[in-house]
C-alpha cells in the first residue's frame, strides 16, 4: 500500500504517518524499485490505529512506544502494561482535580464580578494581578507548597 491508502484506512493524515516514522513508532517502509514510492505492509494500518487509540486514552507518544515494545508478549508484559495504565489514570485524576479547582476559582471570580459595581476594579483582573486569589486557587497552591 502507498502512504495515502494507509492514511485513509487508518484515519490519519499523511503527515501523521511521516511523523510517526520520524519518532520511530513506525518502521520506515520499503521503497518501490520502479517508482520510488513508499510501500507499506497491510499490518501498518492496525499499528497506526493502535497508536491513535492509545493517544485517545491519554498516552503520550513516548508512552505508546513503551506500550508497543510490551505488546510483543514477553513474560511480565501484562503487569508492566497495567502499571503504565495505572500511572496514566493517576495523572488523569490529578489533571481533573486541577481542572475542577480552576473551574471553582473562575466561578468564584465570576460571582464577585457580577456582584460588584461597574466603576470598581474588575475582580478577575485584580486576581490576575495578584490582589486577591479565589479560595479554590489558594487551596490548590497550599497543597502544592505544603
Amino acid at each position: 500500500m502507498r502512504i495515502g491508502e494507509v492514511a485513509a484506512r487508518a484515519g490519519v493524515g499523511i503527515d501523521t504517518l511521516r511523523y510517526y516514522e520520524r519518532r520511530g513508532l513506525l518502521a520506515e517502509p520499503n521503497r518501490s524499485e520502479s517508482s520510488g514510492y513508499r510501500e507499506y505492509s497491510s499490518d501498518v494500518v492496525a499499528h497506526v490505529q493502535f497508536i491513535k487509540r492509545a493517544q485517545d486514552l491519554g498516552f503520550s507518544l513516548a508512552e505508546i512506544d513503551g506500550l508497543m515494545r510490551l505488546r510483543v508478549g514477553r513474560a511480565g508484559s501484562r503487569t508492566a502494561v497495567r502499571r503504565l495504565a495505572e500511572s496514566k489514570l493517576t495523572t488523569i485524576d490529578e489533571k481533573i482535580s486541577h481542572l475542577r479547582s480552576m473551574r471553582d476559582a473562575l466561578h468564584e471570580l465570576l460571582e464577585l464580578c457580577s456582584s460588584g459595581r461597574e466603576n470598581e476594579e474588575c475582580p478577575i483582573l485584580g486576581a490576575l494581578k495578584g490582589h486577591r486569589l479565589p479560595i479554590a486557587v489558594t487551596r490548590k497552591q497550599e497543597k502544592a507548597d505544603g
